[in-house]
């Protein structure tokens, strides 16, 4: 007669998941020794298993699991499968502190509110690697920061800026803005009451407190803070319930002078399914955008992560990184990350080649689609011009100007030179490229509008 466990599935506890998970560890510092376990593997523990095939594991910073995710990932899962037959998927999460969903800093310290038993909540931290200090400015982004600290220099709600709107596409920098705002606030005022969490999470702190009867200390406890920052505010465009006490939130936050700090991918009148009650408040204040990197900012990115690294490497391959990754902040420096990375753990030069051969799929994927042909068509049909305007020496306004924004867009979304770009606008010395730039700079940085027209151009063309 067979044995009971042979005829009776196994009871997985969590107990056999830890061990199972220590198995796995014990492979990767086998596989990867002790120093590169210690920087990374250890971080990372068991959390959840699903179903008793899908595993859930935790990672005390969204850094440290992205990093293992780009990385290292392949490998944990296929040797979760090999001590596991019965592992089906795997996935990692952030989870610092276990179920808690939105950060407070209060009176002189920092603590974790919704100690709930809601399977949907998820940690949302503070990241201490977002602040004003680590935060590169460029011609893209001043604005935007200048606002940001202004916002968090204040004792008090500052009228012209509240609500401080911050938009942008993903990785330029919003949400290391609205982090520094917070780690800043509380330490130029530990008595300052500062909330910061997702839209998401506005929502189903929401839900939760609906469904609890509970809405009357929701209400308490959103309308008692000091800055009040809600991330992604996209997230609730086509959700009616929560854009009904959004909007009372934020108007109680308003005419009690607290500060409201939003972020979004995209500016207030570009919103769609969502009152326009709502957009018309969002817009009250200071709207910044966060564009897109110019090839000096990254460089200055780059160099500056470098510095805090305290790692040298040739500048042709910062050079190469500047011009090739390109389409956002976070994508550039997990592409240094991984080429330095891969230098220390196999000893080898960081060269040109090296780098070429370490992001061969990354820069696969980036390779620009974008001609200067392209923008001449693009923005001579924009301005009502012909094509060949572009290259033409007229100094009408109704030509320069729009000349001078294919140059700038020439410059930022394809790999030319200032001397290649010249030459395709009728022979042009790089000098007047060089003017044309730095002059499409200025108005952007000093006119909204002008600066939402280019912004919009770069969109339509990056399609």
């Amino acid at each position: 007669m067979k044995q009971l466990d042979q005829i009776m599935p196994q009871y997985k506890d969590g107990d056999y998941y830890a061990d199972l998970w220590k198995s796995v560890s014990r492979d990767l510092v086998a596989h990867y020794g002790e120093d590169l376990y210690k920087s990374w593997f250890s971080k990372i523990s068991f959390f959840e298993a699903i179903g008793g095939n899908e595993i859930i594991l935790s990672a005390p910073s969204n850094f440290i699991r992205d990093w293992i995710k780009s990385n290292y990932f392949d490998i944990i899962s296929k040797l979760l499968l090999h001590h596991d037959t019965e592992v089906k998927s795997v996935d990692i999460i952030t989870k610092e502190l276990p179920k808690s969903d939105v950060v407070v800093i209060s009176p002189n310290t920092l603590s974790l509110i919704d100690q709930s038993d809601v399977k949907e909540d998820t940690t949302s931290s503070l990241d201490p690697r977002f602040t004003f200090d680590n935060f590169v400015v460029g011609p893209p982004n001043e604005l935007a920061y200048a606002a940001s600290l202004s916002v968090a220099e204040a004792e008090c709600a500052i009228a012209k800026s509240n609500p401080l709107f911050l938009y942008g596409g993903v990785g330029l920098g919003k949400t290391h803005l609205m982090h520094a705002i917070a780690w800043h606030a509380n330490k130029k005022n530990p008595n300052r009451k500062v909330l910061y969490m997702s839209a998401e999470k506005f929502m189903y702190r929401f839900i939760k407190a609906l469904r609890n009867k509970d809405i009357m200390s929701f209400k308490e406890e959103f309308r008692s803070v000091d800055v009040l920052m809600i991330d992604d505010i996209q997230f609730i465009c086509g959700k009616e319930s929560t854009q009904e006490e959004f909007f009372h939130t934020f108007n109680a936050i308003i005419d009690n002078n607290k500060q409201m700090v939003i972020s979004c991918d995209r500016s207030p009148t570009d919103l769609d399914n969502i009152e326009d009650r709502i957009k018309s408040r969002l817009g009250w204040g200071l709207v910044a955008d966060v564009h897109s990197t110019t090839y000096e900012l990254r460089i200055g990115i780059l160099e500056s992560k470098l510095e805090k690294m305290d790692v040298k490497i040739s500048k042709n391959v910062i050079d190469f990184l500047a011009s090739k990754i390109t389409s956002n902040v976070r994508e550039l420096e997990g592409a240094l990350n991984k080429v330095i990375a891969h230098s220390t753990l196999v000893g080898r030069e960081i060269t040109l080649e090296s780098t070429q051969d370490i992001l061969r799929d990354l820069l696969r994927s980036n390779e620009r689609t974008i001609t200067v042909e392209d923008i001449h068509k693009k923005i001579a049909n924009r301005y009502n011009m012909k094509v060949s305007d572009m290259s033409s020496s007229s100094r009408l306004r109704s030509i320069a100007r729009p000349r001078q924004i294919a140059m700038y867009l020439s410059k930022t979304l394809t790999p030319k030179s200032l001397a290649d770009i010249g030459a395709k606008f009728g022979k042009k010395d790089h000098t007047t490229v060089m003017h044309a730039i730095k002059k499409i700079e200025e108005l952007m940085a000093s006119d909204p509008d002008f600066r939402e027209e280019v912004n919009l151009l770069s969109r339509i063309l990056q399609s």
